[in-house]
């Protein structure tokens, strides 16, 4: 078990040890939530912005959600 203490920013540091070893690098999203008086911390699976396409185009957040704001607009003007 690992303690750390949380900051005047109500922050944590995610000890070398973990980070390793669930292999969490700066700029990964983590998942938080509740467990009766848990706080469970999860690393982010399956990003889309990791797949690449057959056309060998990294897909980004930002395309995703250009497309999803597309999407919109052709269901609403229909």
């Amino acid at each position: 078990m690992i303690e750390v203490k949380v900051t005047r920013n109500y922050q944590i540091t995610i000890p070398q040890e973990i980070r390793t070893k669930l292999d969490i690098n700066v700029g990964d999203k983590l998942i938080l939530r509740i467990e009766g008086d848990r706080i469970v911390v999860e690393k982010k699976r399956g990003n889309i912005a990791s797949l690449n396409v057959s056309i060998g185009k990294r897909i980004t957040d930002e395309d995703v959600n250009r497309a999803v704001r597309e999407a919109g607009k052709e269901v609403g003007s229909g």
